[in-house]
């Protein structure tokens, strides 16, 4: 039998509590993310920023921070002049650092009694990400399912080996490449993890496939140990998590963006984002059947610390 780690916490409090936005925060704090390697830029060149981001997040109520590794691909380093040794070394060092703030986090509130030790999840985005052109919203990549498990490969297997508590497939634009990641995954028997999608609207994903069949599909794998959406408008999410809920037994993940949208072509987020209010829309999510919730793009700790205060159940203390 698999370990499952997230379920003392829905066994405890009954909903687990993510993080929220990393980049967004770095950006907040005024660092340039401009180019192709996003927030992965700053595993090469601000490695306190990034942990300092992890440990405010655990200090907002995260029960779970999720590793720098989204944007961070080997092909990408390479191409900035990275050698593929340091490639992999900074692949490895986006799970050391999660596991160091939430180490680091632990030894000043474990004898609370007031807080499970908090989760790592390796982050593992899409070819999309790695291509940093937007088609993380659409899936289109014109790769079939063996081209795409030769493309994620081994970064999977080096995040694998550095040891999280779980990897976080997180805004999985297609179908096909969910079944991508779902053969890595049956590869390494010992791992677990969660699939989340980015969806287009109230009942599909951004490729266009229905959620139910993708759910359904991934419901079956005894490794994946939640499904749902990330990276979604809010609006779409209780309909959402009702889809998944109708063909799987497994707890529903939903961690939005803040309802802002992004502008391709401006390359910036339109809109406006209130922390309370997006904690109030997390209580709907959970009376939907969500019981893993926290933020995407244009989330900070804040919204972590709203939703923490919402999602506060007795005796957490």
């Amino acid at each position: 039998m698999i370990a499952n780690p997230i379920q003392p916490f829905l066994e405890r409090y009954g909903v687990l509590i993510l993080d929220g936005g990393l980049a967004t925060e770095l950006e907040a704090r005024g660092h340039d993310l401009s180019d192709s390697l996003w927030s992965a830029r700053l595993l090469r060149d601000n490695l306190q920023a990034i942990k300092q981001v992890h440990l405010d997040y655990l200090r907002a109520g995260a029960d779970c921070i999720i590793s720098a590794s989204y944007q961070a691909t080997i092909p990408g380093y390479v191409q900035h002049g990275l050698s593929e040794a340091q490639a992999v070394s900074l692949l490895q060092r986006s799970v050391e650092l999660a596991r160091e703030a939430r180490d680091s986090f632990w030894e000043t509130v474990q004898h609370t009694g007031e807080r499970l030790r908090p989760l790592v999840a390796a982050s593992i985005g899409p070819y999309g990400a790695y291509l940093a052109d937007g088609s993380e919203y659409s899936g289109r990549y014109g790769l079939d399912q063996a081209a795409l498990i030769a493309f994620h490969r081994r970064r999977w297997q080096i995040l694998v080996e550095s040891a999280p508590d779980v990897l976080a497939c997180e805004t999985i634009p297609s179908a096909v490449e969910a079944r991508a990641l779902a053969h890595l995954l049956s590869e390494t028997p010992d791992t677990v993890a969660w699939f989340s999608f980015s969806c287009r609207d109230e009942q599909h994903i951004s490729d266009g496939t229905r959620l139910r069949e993708c759910v359904e599909w991934l419901d079956a794998f005894p490794q994946v140990v939640a499904i749902g959406v990330n990276c979604t408008a809010p609006r779409f999410v209780p309909a959402l998590i009702a889809e998944a809920r109708r063909v799987s037994r497994k707890p529903i993940i939903a961690y939005p963006n803040s309802g802002e949208t992004y502008d391709v072509g401006q390359k910036r987020w339109l809109g406006l984002s209130i922390p309370a209010d997006f904690a109030q829309q997390s209580g709907r999510w959970r009376e939907a059947g969500a019981a893993l919730i926290g933020g995407c793009c244009r989330t900070r700790p804040d919204h972590i610390r709203e939703i923490r205060v919402r999602q506060r159940v007795e005796g957490e203390g």
